[in-house]
């Protein structure tokens, strides 16, 4: 058994589940999805001048007459069938799936016993996890649940304040109500404080961070984690965040971190209790060795250059993390090829798909999901159950890789990634040749067999003087990064 001390969390071997399964769906979804007008509304609603706050204005009322309480019971999830998305999701090639627990708006998408402020009682009047959970057991995926509370206390300190000028002026938000104090949090100390997500400073200096040093809040903080894990006993747990309540610009301090590591160790445990090894999955952000090593690193909606040889994931969303009427969508094939690059490099995609505040998926969404289903028909045995190879790739083009920018990528014909299976190598094309001659320069000190394009069969090919040459059809299977299966005599 684990316990909550990095050396002892630094023995986690991540299960082949994870390894295996490459692609997953997330549902990050909740009241924010309420007015469709994106990410942080919670926080932004309250910023005198956000494009958000003026359309919650306009649309809603003042923050100080309808607050983000009153959004909360507007969502009603009334066309939610999980079971026939969790299908949907599976044949878009999905093999585990992961919702939001709670976002950093303080609100429960499950029946609790320490939030008032939950699905059940509130809003839809459904436990929301547990519905997902049971589709995921019925389509046999392993389930995930995401946190995002521990960075709730400082995030939310913007519902403290009041217009300084305007009609409203110095009329205080809903948020200094003292009947939702337990709803806000009791944070008003920090609501003229400058907010810096990343700031390495905390409350005591001039910014606030991401997380706070209030004991109080970790002691909440971990029961919420500790009943979470009793209740769901998930496949996978992630934090929007490092490890709380560490600081990831400064020094490694234990103290800093009891609280996330004894979360963590629970996790692991629970798992060990119900099969007999841990079969858990912790997800966090801080890319420091020492510290992620206690599970497996998570980078939001960016990349790696390279292989790196622990597994790890990437998050990111078809547009942006909650519904918004204004965003533009991946398109099918930038999904693909982000997949692709980031298995080559031992890592996983974990893929939002934006729900409306009514549960379902909108017609654009639809289509990207069937376009990944057909993809995924033909392209899965360069996908699951494989591992890097001994290189990630070739070719001229790197991925961009800068903060949480995804710009798609402009490849050319020199471009492939590589994954391995047993003993054969797995080459996606990024971008087929003009005259259907595939060259590839990595396989000099290997000896070549046969060449498989998934989806046709064997198709000709030479190997000379370092150089692998294939003859492609004039018709390629997929649109989108075509797969060589590359056996070796």
């Amino acid at each position: 058994m684990f316990q909550p001390t990095f050396e002892s969390l630094k023995q986690y071997k991540c299960p082949n589940w994870f390894r295996d399964a490459k692609f997953g769906i997330w549902s990050h979804w909740g009241p924010q999805s309420v007015p469709m007008y994106g990410d942080w509304y919670a926080r932004n609603m309250y910023r005198q001048g956000d494009p958000q706050y003026l359309y919650h204005l306009r649309h809603y009322g003042h923050p100080s007459e309808f607050g983000y309480k009153d959004i909360c019971k507007l969502w009603k999830a009334e066309n939610f069938n999980p079971d026939e998305l969790m299908a949907r999701y599976k044949k878009a090639g999905a093999r585990y799936f992961v919702t939001q627990a709670m976002h950093h708006d303080h609100f429960f998408n499950y029946a609790t016993k320490l939030n008032r402020f939950n699905s059940v009682e509130v809003g839809p009047m459904k436990d929301i996890c547990g519905l997902w959970q049971e589709a995921a057991k019925k389509h046999n995926m392993p389930f995930g649940l995401t946190e995002h509370l521990s960075a709730s206390f400082t995030w939310w300190n913007a519902n403290k304040n009041c217009d300084k000028y305007g009609a409203y002026k110095d009329i205080p938000y809903d948020g200094n109500d003292p009947m939702y104090k337990d709803f806000y949090f009791d944070n008003k100390r920090y609501a003229n404080m400058e907010y810096d997500a990343f700031a390495p400073k905390d409350y005591e200096g001039d910014f606030l961070q991401w997380y706070t040093n209030d004991k109080d809040f970790h002691a909440y903080w971990l029961k919420v984690m500790e009943e979470l894990i009793d209740n769901y006993q998930p496949d996978l747990l992630y934090t929007d965040g490092g490890i709380p309540f560490g600081h990831p610009t400064s020094e490694i301090d234990y103290e800093n971190y009891r609280t996330g590591l004894t979360a963590i160790a629970k996790l692991y445990n629970k798992s060990i209790s119900k099969h007999g090894e841990n079969r858990a999955v912790y997800n966090q952000k801080d890319r420091r060795e020492d510290v992620y090593t206690v599970g497996v690193l998570d980078i939001e909606r960016s990349q790696l250059p390279d292989i790196l040889p622990h597994p790890w994931q990437t998050d990111t969303c078809i547009g942006v993390w909650f519904y918004d009427v204004r965003q533009k969508y991946k398109t099918a094939g930038h999904i693909i090829e982000i997949l692709v690059d980031i298995i080559s490099k031992n890592g996983n995609l974990l893929l939002n798909v934006l729900q409306k505040p009514d549960g379902t998926i909108d017609t654009e969404t639809r289509y990207t999901l069937e376009a990944l289903a057909k993809w995924f028909s033909v392209c899965s045995d360069g996908v699951y159950e494989t591992r890097p190879w001994k290189v990630s790739g070739e070719g001229k083009t790197k991925v961009h890789i800068d903060g949480f920018v995804e710009d798609k990528t402009e490849w050319d014909s020199s471009d492939y990634r590589f994954t391995t299976k047993g003993d054969k190598v797995y080459a996606f094309m990024l971008k087929p040749p003009e005259n259907n001659v595939a060259v590839l320069t990595s396989f000099a000190d290997e000896k070549v067999k046969s060449v498989r394009l998934l989806g046709i069969g064997e198709v000709p090919f030479s190997h000379e003087f370092g150089l692998l040459t294939v003859k492609l059809p004039v018709s390629l299977p997929v649109e989108y990064a075509n797969c060589f299966e590359i056996a070796f005599s």
